[in-house]
């Protein structure tokens, strides 16, 4: 692929960004269209990203001029949209506003938690006028009426600037961690490793078409042809079905679960649903074998357990585990989530020991810079581009040092102070690897990063102020990972290693990271005031909220000690965990991947399990009788499923702006 990258390339991706940060929430919230974000793959930033891939080939074929832009850089843009678009709504402010506003908003709703946490809260984190969160949720009188300028001018700053300023030094503190981390782990796994980031592949694959100036002859492929026409044909059908009900339409969920009995062995499968969606069988396809057998294997495993738990009388009550902020850990079960991320948190610096000895060899001799570390712990003189950057090291300790003095400032214990960042790094680097490695578009939490340390240390450990504190704190980016920035950074180490001019791809992400976060507040304080915030439908992020809270009145009001079936089941799914590295790392013919063990008990796998088994069915019978040159051929049939589904996806979102009703490609 060619590698060059130019300025055009970042003013573009700033542009179609700050576009997408800007209408995105306009969309969801007053429009009520099709969500233009939400996941690791979003809609929108990919049906752009893929007409200007199409328009770029073609304008290049007419004038035989070289394309306006290369390939690497229409993949810098398209990173830069799924930026701005995560941090413009359901990656940061669909639930951020709702958060430091509750206290003042419900204080006179008769809520407990108002009366417990209120006083015991930092008054920096919130606005202190309840005259300017009424007006950010009633919307300024006579405001959809005014336009864009005056309502900017009506907005209280005064109330509102002081308290985004101090949240702003925590987000894009973590920001700065993540993107430390990305450059530090991102070369390891994309060099040194090989992960072959399954959502980017297409992107990767559109981009060296129009490179090597055969994009025609790309998009003419039989087989990506077949696959497109069948995605486009079925949400075409069910499409007019939506709009037309006399239209038959072809099913795309079927309900399973009444096939299998409510208690017994089974009982864990009397929910479950068969999701039928073209987009994640061609993820799974494109995932390898390993990985997709064990996302739907270990699925289907962790239902079984809570059958055989049942039938066994271990099944424990959900009340076992006490009051927990995960936003999924509803079953003791699935504490074994906790033990699980830690040991392969060691598990993927174990694999990057010698990267990272490197790194720590450098520091301490410069002049390695441009040298590696032999195999006899002499120094070979080598290309400078194959010395690890120091910079991300003392980056990341310094990042974590700052998020740890905000954290002690505002109230936490100096050790939980500590522990919580950490905490969250090891959560954020094990997601970002599931869905780098494991080509999950969509992917939730079980348990939250304070579940960890509650569970061991017990409630004491954080304080009366550091719980309500560590509540808040996490919820703002650390719990509702279903578009999370961390995995998207990850994505873009990918991108960093195509490129030519690395250092302007982390400017276009820092850049990025920066803008959007800016115009993110903005965009969601100018549509408070317009519309009012109880207007823009944001029940789900209004109930998970004022859950969050509700739980961390609970702990406050009942303060426990470590819990033991925490203990119990954290310990199991590490044991769990180890002999699963073991086998994976030590046994060429196990067929067992972590990853799957990871996912097993997340809200995401409800929608994703059977796309996976379709998903690895397909490419297991296609490697088992046709081989690698099968597989080659035949992948362009999935890789035409994902680009039916998104186009498909983004023509009608187009069509939802012109009428009142829009049809969904994507489960919601």
């Amino acid at each position: 692929m060619n590698g060059r990258l130019r300025l055009r390339a970042l003013l573009t991706g700033l542009m179609l960004g700050l576009f997408l940060c800007v209408f995105t929430p306009y969309n969801n919230t007053i429009l009520h269209n099709t969500p233009l974000g939400g996941g690791h793959f979003p809609l929108a930033p990919f049906f752009i990203i893929a007409w200007m891939f199409v328009i770029d080939a073609v304008a290049s074929r007419l004038t035989k001029r070289p394309p306006f832009y290369s390939g690497v850089e229409l993949l810098v843009v398209w990173l830069m949209m799924v930026l701005f678009s995560a941090i413009g709504y359901a990656g940061l402010t669909e639930t951020f506003f709702v958060n430091i506003t509750a206290p003042e908003r419900f204080a006179q709703d008769a809520y407990r938690w108002t009366e417990v946490l209120t006083p015991l809260l930092p008054d920096a984190w919130f606005p202190n006028s309840a005259a300017a969160v009424n007006g950010f949720y009633e919307g300024l009188k006579g405001g959809r009426d005014m336009t864009v300028m005056q309502v900017l001018a009506n907005i209280p700053w005064g109330v509102w600037l002081p308290v985004l300023s101090v949240w702003a030094f925590f987000i894009l503190g973590a920001f700065f961690v993540m993107v430390c981390l990305m450059v530090l782990f991102g070369r390891q796994w994309v060099v040194n490793e090989r992960v072959l980031f399954p959502l980017v592949r297409v992107p990767v694959l559109m981009g060296e078409a129009l490179d090597q100036k055969r994009f025609v002859s790309w998009w003419s492929d039989r087989y990506l042809l077949i696959g497109l026409i069948f995605a486009g044909a079925l949400h075409l059908l069910n499409g007019l079905n939506f709009y037309y009900p006399s239209v038959p339409q072809m099913p795309t969920l079927i309900l399973a679960g009444t096939y299998f009995p409510k208690f017994g062995l089974f009982s864990g499968f009397y929910k479950l649903k068969l999701y039928i969606v073209p987009a994640f069988i061609g993820f799974a396809f494109l995932t390898t074998r390993q990985i997709s057998f064990s996302m739907w294997v270990f699925y289907l495993l962790g239902g079984l357990l809570f059958g055989l738990l049942y039938v066994l009388g271990w099944q424990l009550p959900e009340a076992a585990l006490g009051t927990t902020l995960g936003p999924d850990l509803a079953r003791p079960e699935g504490a074994q989530t906790i033990g699980s991320y830690i040991i392969f948190f060691l598990f993927l610096v174990w694999l990057a020991r010698h990267h990272l000895k490197e790194t720590f060899t450098c520091i301490l001799r410069p002049e390695c810079r441009s040298a590696n570390l032999g195999n006899k712990g002499k120094f070979d003189v080598t290309p400078a581009e194959w010395s690890p950057p120091i910079w991300p090291l003392w980056g990341l300790c310094l990042g974590m040092i700052a998020l740890s003095g905000w954290c002690w400032f505002f109230g936490l214990p100096f050790f939980a102070a500590l522990l919580l960042p950490i905490m969250f790094v090891i959560v954020m680097l094990v997601t970002s690897r599931i869905v780098c490695q494991g080509g999950l578009p969509y992917f939730t939490l079980t348990a939250a990063p304070s579940d960890a340390l509650m569970g061991f240390f017990g409630t004491g450990f954080f304080g009366t102020v550091g719980m309500a504190a560590t509540a808040i704190m996490q919820k703002v980016m650390f719990l509702d990972v279903r578009e999370a920035v961390a995995p998207t950074l990850f994505h873009g180490a990918k991108i960093h290693q195509e490129a030519g001019r690395r250092n302007l791809v982390l400017t276009a992400i820092g850049l990025s990271l920066v803008l959007a976060l800016a115009t993110a507040f903005v965009t969601m304080l100018y549509l408070g005031y317009k519309y009012g915030l109880r207007e823009l439908g944001l029940e789900w992020a209004t109930q998970t909220v004022l859950a969050n809270y509700e739980n961390a009145q609970r702990l406050v009001d009942q303060p426990v000690g470590p819990n033991y079936w925490t203990m119990v089941y954290a310990g199991a799914g590490a044991m769990v965990m180890f002999l699963l590295i073991f086998c994976y790392y030590k046994f060429p013919w196990w067929p067992l991947h972590p990853l799957g063990y990871l996912v097993a008990y997340s809200a995401g796998m409800k929608i994703l399990w059977f796309p996976f088994f379709l998903g690895w069915l397909c490419n297991h019978l296609v490697l088992h009788y046709g081989g690698t040159a099968l597989f080659n051929r035949v992948r362009f049939l999935f890789i035409g499923l994902i680009l039916g589904d998104f186009l498909m996806g983004g023509i009608y979102a187009v069509i939802g702006l012109m009428s009142d009703q829009s049809y969904n490609v994507f489960p919601l």
